[in-house]
């Protein structure tokens, strides 16, 4: 603030000297410094504010803030036997202190029971520090549960009210009396008068150990029930192709499913039925998730009988990894979707596991340069499985294309592995996709050839090749071309229609004796270059024998 004023002030002695050119008259400095005043001013109350550090509202020590969060802490409290620490999430503040410390165990404990012994959902209530604001109570109000009885159903609500610089959720002041007429209500089951007392009274996680015992037994059978109908039911609609692969999924979903009925009927605590719910629905996702994964086998088996048997790098490599993603990626989902549900932040989650793949990706740069280069080479085709093909300055057959690296053939029948990320960017020269080879000998004929002998061979090759079965060629498929040193030069450009290397050869081997029968016929030959002829010459003249004197 105070140097605020002082830039203020300086600006204003700047703008009350006399340098500018023509000086403002006073009723001007008056009106600006007017002005000046009033923006000040409109602006302090910003200022002071900014200055003012606010006071955070504190973190209630017994997490009371949200309606279920307080529920489920009490109701911990009262699990670990700790009631003078449950009764502080009573409204008891109509009581005197000592009222409270005499009646707010027991009624904490008889809460336990209400909650514990009825069809008590947790779930139900809010995790909104504001509670649920979309029912009909007030705004500061949360039903609790509901208990019916012959007259007047009893309703227990909970109240946000204000504790020190806290706002916390307690069950309200009115609701307090009604606990012990409410807890009037619960009644031993008809079943577990018949039973042991030892198995009635023993609790296990608050909860009669038959019960425990009861879901136990439940379990087993509908292990088998489940398996038998889902036997059935994949049996009745075989004709549908791939149903036998649903048989899990379908066991597990029908499982699952009876069992959460059952523990309806026989319910734990509060809290027990609580984790077990959760556990149902996470295996209920993973369930759908294991469905969806057959549905994705069945995809890429049917993309894989489909395939060119010679795309094994698609077969072996590629198809494999989408599958395994797409797998992964119905899991994560599957799971973050139940995690979503209970009440987790899942954005925390995902910026963990994208700090994780950003380090992991970070140590294993090269492997993933490879693992992209694979898949640019796979999706882009440039060479297949069993081409033969020039990479670099060398050349081989494709053997095998994989994730990390590639492996070719060489002429020496060695084995090449280069990686991906270096194969995908070499120049590449695939000779097995030709489907014709070019035929494009040079004819050398000697020099003292005439015109005609060149006319005769010029027709008589081009004769050759036109009538010749695999043979393609142009409108001028034999040219004379130039005059070399010691030849006239004749070009043969034609192709061969087959993609076989070997037969390419015989061919041509073929077509080549046929061209020297021509030339022969011609009356001449084929040039010798003039350095080869002088030392023929030289040869043939020491070999002749010389005269004898006479």
């Amino acid at each position: 603030m105070p140097i605020f004023l002082h830039q203020s002030k300086t600006k204003l002695r700047f703008n009350t000297t006399g340098d500018s050119p023509k000086s403002p008259s006073r009723r001007t400095l008056r009106k600006n410094s007017k002005m000046r005043t009033i923006v000040l001013l409109s602006l302090l109350p910003g200022i002071l504010s900014a200055q003012t550090p606010s006071q955070p509202q504190q973190k209630d020590l017994f997490g009371r803030e949200t309606p279920q969060g307080a529920i489920y802490q009490f109701l911990d409290a009262c699990h670990t036997r700790n009631y003078t620490k449950a009764q502080r999430y009573l409204d008891l503040h109509r009581m005197t202190a000592a009222e409270q410390a005499k009646n707010g165990p027991e009624l904490a404990r008889q809460l336990e029971d209400l909650l514990d012994d009825t069809p008590f959902d947790i779930t139900t209530l809010s995790r909104d520090p504001e509670g649920d604001l979309s029912d009909s109570l007030a705004a500061n109000r949360e039903r609790l549960a509901t208990f019916p009885t012959n007259g007047q159903p009893i309703e227990l609500q909970l109240e946000r009210v204000q504790l020190g610089s806290s706002k916390v959720w307690l069950v309200s002041a009115d609701s307090v009396p009604l606990i012990p007429k409410a807890h009037q209500l619960i009644r031993e089951m008809p079943f577990e008068s018949k039973l042991p007392q030892a198995l009635v009274t023993t609790e296990l996680f608050d909860t009669p150990i038959w019960r425990w015992i009861a879901l136990i037994l439940v379990a087993v059978v509908l292990r088998f029930v489940a398996d038998a109908l889902s036997w059935a039911l994949t049996t009745a609609i075989r004709p549908v192709p791939g149903m036998a692969h649903f048989r899990g999924p379908l066991r597990a979903v029908i499982g699952i499913a009876a069992f959460r009925a059952v523990l309806e009927m026989v319910p734990t605590a509060t809290l027990s039925r609580l984790f077990l719910e959760r556990s149902l629905g996470l295996l209920l996702s993973l369930a759908f998730a294991w469905a969806g994964a057959v549905v994705v086998d069945m995809i890429m088996a049917r993309w894989h009988a489909h395939l060119d048997p010679r795309m094994q790098a698609v077969s072996y490599s590629v198809l494999p990894l989408f599958k395994q993603v797409f797998k992964v990626l119905l899991f994560l989902i599957a799971v973050l979707s139940v995690v979503s549900a209970w009440g987790y932040n899942t954005s925390t989650i995902l910026a963990g596991l994208g700090v994780g793949g950003l380090a992991v990706a970070l140590a294993a740069q090269k492997t993933i340069e490879n693992l992209f280069g694979g898949i640019s080479v796979i999706g882009d085709r440039p060479v297949l499985v069993g081409d033969f093909c020039r990479f670099g300055d060398r050349v081989g057959t494709v053997a095998n294309i994989g994730l990390r690296s590639t492996r070719i053939r060489t002429l020496d029948r060695t084995i090449v592995s280069i990686p991906n990320g270096q194969f995908s960017s070499m120049e590449l020269e695939n000779f097995s996709v030709r489907d014709k080879m070019w035929f494009h000998p040079t004819l050398s004929l000697r020099r003292d050839t005439t015109s005609d002998q060149i006319s005769k061979v010029l027709s008589s090759v081009e004769e050759l090749l036109r009538h010749h079965p695999k043979v393609e060629v142009g409108s001028l498929p034999v040219r004379l071309i130039g005059f070399g040193p010691y030849s006239l030069n004749v070009e043969v450009f034609a192709y061969v229609n087959t993609p076989d290397y070997d037969e390419f050869l015989k061919l041509q081997q073929e077509i080549l004796i046929k061209i020297l029968h021509a030339v022969e016929d011609a009356g001449t030959a084929l040039a010798i270059p003039v350095q080869e002829s002088v030392a023929l010459h030289q040869e043939t003249k020491v070999s002749q024998p010389r005269p004898q004197p006479a």
